[in-house]
């Protein structure tokens, strides 16, 4: 079966074959400068060429590059969402345009992949007030026989109320045991893969759009999603990359249950990626994004045994992550910053059951009693309900 660095192979050699040059994934970081706190998208550090900054490798580009997302938090544990995932991309600035674009897209899936066009559905940009549909792209899937499904605000991409944006295409794959059936919208086990960004546009705060002077193409392919597919899983959990994690757990905690196994994986080794990338647990900023992964694993570790300590986790199975995102911090020091924030945190419920016991508040807590606990205590409103819960 293929795997998932087989499948990173197949897309950056497809892509090298015609032209385009191989750029190094980025850390999570973004660079200085930029008020977003994690990389959240594969085109995310091409954002000034996007503008029209040449870019010193040239017009056709190809890479991947590891992102991090808090908007999907509560959907983790489902078959499809990850807070740490990798997307492989292509890009063109300023040179072909978006049927190149999606012909190319069509033309891998199907061949390079192996994917029957009759599981492939796709959407386009229905137009709306400002802009008129994508009919390029539209023409472009009629004419290679897949099915086409308009919308409006799921096919305009955008980084932001402001900046480079544009009607996309995405291309969905079907992942039901039944004959394929209705439409990415109507039924979720069509499974969007592949997007392809036209990016035609400049937003201005005012909401005007104004002609990009070299319109460019970005594509962001979902390396898990696709693997997930081409393995035949039922969700990303069970691709390869997830293996350790998911075969490890049980045996470290016992029995844990498939939402809670979910969680955990993802969780933990989000923050390993995040602690290779040298970021330490913070009250605010990033350090605050990994404090709360981290406590959120806890909680969920916590909740059926509070005698479970990440102390349990292998060096091994740190070591495997950190490799598999080309990072170079020890696995010892990543366990050491787990560890000690186990430790933080088992105070800090100590010290949260002993306020929560006064008697003030034994009744349902007013907004009052939250923002009281959380400026005078230092006590969390998400730490004040699991404490109750709890209880």
């Amino acid at each position: 079966m293929i795997t998932t660095e087989q499948t990173v192979q197949t897309f950056l050699d497809f892509f090298r074959d015609r032209g385009h040059e191989l750029i190094p994934g980025g850390s999570l970081i973004p660079p200085p400068g930029d008020p977003v706190l994690f990389t959240t998208s594969g085109m995310h550090p091409l954002t000034p060429y996007l503008r029209g900054r040449p870019h010193p490798l040239g017009q056709r580009l190809t890479g991947r590059q590891r992102c991090l997302r808090t908007t999907d938090l509560e959907e983790v544990g489902d078959d499809t969402h990850l807070t740490v995932f990798e997307m492989l991309g292509s890009w063109s600035l300023g040179d072909y345009a978006g049927p190149q674009s999606l012909r190319w897209g069509f033309e891998l899936l199907r061949d390079g992949f192996g994917i029957d066009p009759g599981r492939m559905h796709v959407t386009v940009f229905g137009g709306d007030d400002q802009v008129e549909p994508d009919h390029h792209s539209w023409q472009t899937w009629n004419e290679l026989g897949l099915p086409v499904e308009p919308t409006t605000g799921d096919n305009w991409w955008s980084n932001g109320p402001t900046g480079p944006c544009g009607p996309d295409s995405e291309i969905f794959v079907w992942t039901g045991d039944e004959i394929p059936q209705g439409t990415p919208t109507s039924d979720d086990r069509w499974v969007e893969v592949w997007n392809h960004v036209m990016m035609r546009y400049l937003r201005h705060p005012d909401g005007s759009l104004e002609p990009l002077r070299r319109p460019g193409i970005d594509t962001g392919l979902g390396l898990e999603r696709l693997v997930r597919i081409l393995r035949n899983t039922r969700s990303v959990f069970e691709i390869d990359v997830f293996r350790p994690w998911m075969s490890t757990l049980p045996r470290l905690w016992g029995p844990l249950g498939e939402p809670s196994l979910r969680l955990l994986s993802d969780h933990l080794r989000s923050s390993v990626v995040v602690l290779g990338d040298n970021v330490t647990p913070s009250p605010s900023g990033r350090g605050h994004i990994l404090r709360r992964l981290i406590r959120r694993t806890l909680t969920t570790l916590w909740r059926d045994d509070p005698t479970r300590t990440l102390s349990d986790l292998p060096i091994d199975l740190v070591e495997h992550t950190l490799d598999h995102f080309r990072q170079s911090v020890r696995p010892e020091e990543v366990r050491t910053v787990l560890f000690d924030e186990e430790h933080k945190f088992g105070v800090l419920l100590q010290r949260g059951r002993k306020v929560l016991s006064r008697s003030r508040f034994l009744e349902p807590l007013t907004e009052d009693d939250y923002q009281y606990l959380h400026d005078t205590h230092g006590l969390p409103r998400d730490l004040v309900v699991y404490l109750n819960t709890d209880n």
